[in-house]
C-alpha cells in the first residue's frame, strides 16, 4: 500500500514536470511549444507552430497515461508514460544537434534550457515511480473443497458409509458382518433359534401328578 502511494506521487510529479516543460526554454531561449511535432521526424526548422501541434502533444498523452496507470495501479502504464517522455525528449535533442551541429549548455541563456531538464527529470521520475509501485495485489484462487471421489473404471466404486449399501461385506475394511446386521443391534423374535426342552410324555406328567400313597 505504501509503495503504491509513493510510486503514484513520483509518477504524478514526473507527469506534471513533463507537461510544464514545453512552456520553458529548450534551446537558445526558444520554448518547447515552438517546436512542431512534425519537425522531430523531418528536421528542425525555424518556423514555429501552434501549442496543440507542438511537442506538448506527446507529453499530454503521457500525462493521461500516467493518470490511468495511477488509478488502475498499473506499473506498466506508468512505465510507458515515462518511455514516451524520454523518447520524444531524446529525439528532439538528436534533431536539434543535427540542425545546430552540436548541443551546448551555457549560463547566459544560450544552449540547452531548463525545459529540457524538466522533461528529462519528469521522464526519470515516471520510470522511478513505476519501479516503486507494487501494482495490484494478486488474488489467490481458492481450491475447491475435496468431495466424495468419483470412481474410475480401474478403481471401482468408492467405499460406502457405515450402515448404508446393499452388499454383504463392508467395502475397504473386510468386515464380515453385513450392513443389515450392523443396523439391527437387537435381533427380532425368531431371528435366532434357541434350543428348547424336549416335549414330555403326557402319561409321565399324569404319574407325577398322582399321590404315591393313594
Amino acid at each position: 500500500m505504501i509503495r503504491n502511494v509513493v510510486g503514484s506521487v513520483l509518477a504524478l510529479v514526473g507527469a506534471t514536470a513533463a507537461v510544464w516543460s514545453p512552456f520553458r526554454a529548450w534551446y537558445d531561449g526558444r520554448h518547447g511549444s515552438d517546436y512542431r511535432i512534425g519537425d522531430l521526424f523531418t528536421g528542425i526548422t525555424g518556423s514555429g507552430g501552434g501549442v496543440i501541434g507542438s511537442i506538448l502533444l506527446p507529453f499530454a498523452v503521457a500525462a493521461l497515461v500516467t493518470l490511468l496507470g495511477v488509478v488502475l495501479r498499473s506499473r506498466l502504464l506508468v512505465a510507458v508514460a515515462g518511455v514516451i517522455v524520454l523518447g520524444f525528449t531524446v529525439l528532439w535533442m538528436v534533431r536539434v544537434g543535427q540542425a545546430e551541429g552540436s548541443l551546448v549548455v551555457s549560463g547566459d541563456g544560450r544552449g540547452l534550457g531548463d525545459g529540457v531538464a524538466n522533461a528529462l527529470g519528469g521522464g526519470l521520475l515516471l520510470l522511478l515511480g513505476a519501479l516503486v509501485m507494487a501494482g495490484r495485489p494478486r488474488r489467490h484462487r481458492l481450491e475447491p473443497a475435496a468431495g466424495r471421489p468419483h470412481p474410475t473404471p480401474d478403481e471401482g466404486p468408492p467405499p460406502e458409509p457405515y450402515g448404508t449399501g446393499h452388499g454383504t461385506t463392508d467395502h475397504g475394511t473386510g468386515n464380515p458382518y453385513d450392513t443389515e446386521t450392523r443396523s439391527m443391534p437387537y435381533a427380532a423374535p425368531g431371528r435366532f433359534d434357541v434350543p428348547a426342552e424336549p416335549p414330555r410324555d403326557p402319561g409321565d406328567r399324569d404319574q407325577r401328578g398322582r399321590d404315591p400313597n393313594a
